[in-house]
């Protein structure tokens, strides 16, 4: 006994000793990126300041790249091109003083990444936090850039605020978008449900891409049975990053508000039936061919189960609609802060 005590405090000093490594390392590296884009900063700084004062135009930047390579020859990161990134880099975030400290909390590749894709800042700063919060990659995070994952979280229409822990909120939000681009499907204008469905699952990996990327296949029809009758949900998947069950209901017609009733149903019975102990709340998902954003947010109002409720397109027409239904600046400042 006294032998297995022993062994349990040595693995937990083991284990203490170990976390203690991890976070030296990981204060270390955000340490030397932070020094890194004050560097950056610093430079791009001076460039622009020299330009005002000099009228020197871009060409000084190939100069000073030269001279650099001559006093550091090897050092990388100093090329004519990323020097003027530098001086962009500071043009862009020097009059931004919420952002300025942001910038110093992800890499120079993110940061070059969020500079050159987002033209807008309030665009900037949601992927500068989000990017940080959830420790993107570069890769991860010019997907959701060009998946234009600014505007789908700022349009979608969910009550997760009110039926979600708060720590999932943002995440949760992230993973139902306002409107899906079904591009992949050669459908009519006029088809089925059941076609829609078969379509989706013929094109299984473009539609799970469309939804996110971060999500598994679990089943068609998903069979529950409730008080002895049948039900089947018409796509069941899962998110990895939420660990969350999610069920999607399929509509070809308009958004109607008993379709809340009976996805709450359905998300009832998998938190009872097939949600593990260690996975979070059900959530669902409407996709309908139209939506009434009033009706909608009406039918969430006093959901008691976490549902999103978006429209699907098979043609993309989304970018020009996004813009009208942007809200104003200041209800976008608002939810940033939120973050």
């Amino acid at each position: 006994m006294e032998n297995d005590l022993i062994s349990e405090d040595y693995k937990n000093f083991i284990g203490e000793i170990k976390n203690k490594i991890r976070n030296s390392q990981y204060e270390a590296m955000k340490a030397v990126n932070q020094t890194l884009i004050s560097l950056y900063w610093g430079i791009g700084q001076e460039i622009y300041n020299q330009q005002n004062e000099k009228g020197w135009g871009k060409s000084i930047v190939e100069v000073l790249a030269k001279e650099i390579q001559k006093e550091f020859p090897g050092v990388k990161g100093f090329s004519s091109s990323n020097l003027w990134r530098m001086r962009n880099f500071y043009v862009t975030y020097s009059n931004a003083e919420n952002l300025a400290p942001l910038v110093r909390e992800i890499s120079w590749s993110k940061n070059i990444a969020i500079m050159e894709k987002c033209k807008e800042q309030l665009e900037r700063e949601f992927y500068i936090k989000m990017t940080k919060k959830y420790g993107w990659t570069k890769d991860v995070l010019i997907n959701h850039i060009e998946n234009k994952s600014y505007e789908k979280y700022l349009l979608n229409q969910t009550n997760f605020d009110e039926t979600l822990p708060e720590k999932y909120v943002n995440q949760a939000k992230l993973a139902v978008k306002d409107e899906y681009i079904f591009d992949f499907m050669e459908l009519s204008d006029k088809h089925s449900e059941r076609e829609l469905e078969e379509s989706l699952l013929n094109n299984i990996r473009a539609f799970l891409e469309e939804m996110g990327g971060n999500f598994a296949f679990m089943g068609n029809q998903y069979h529950i049975n409730v008080g002895g009758d049948d039900f089947y949900i018409d796509l069941l998947l899962y998110h990895r990053s939420l660990k969350s069950l999610v069920a999607i209901e399929l509509k070809i017609g308009d958004f109607k508000p008993e379709f809340v009733g009976q996805l709450q149903f359905y998300l009832t019975a998998l938190d009872k039936q097939v949600k593990m102990e260690h996975e979070n709340p059900s959530i669902g998902i409407i996709i309908c061919k139209n939506k009434n954003r009033t009706i909608v947010e009406y039918a969430l109002n006093d959901s008691y189960k976490p549902i999103g409720v978006a429209s699907y397109q098979i043609r993309d027409t989304l970018p020009e609609q996004m813009k009208n239904l942007l809200p104003s600046p200041e209800e976008i400042e608002k939810r940033l802060k939120d973050l």
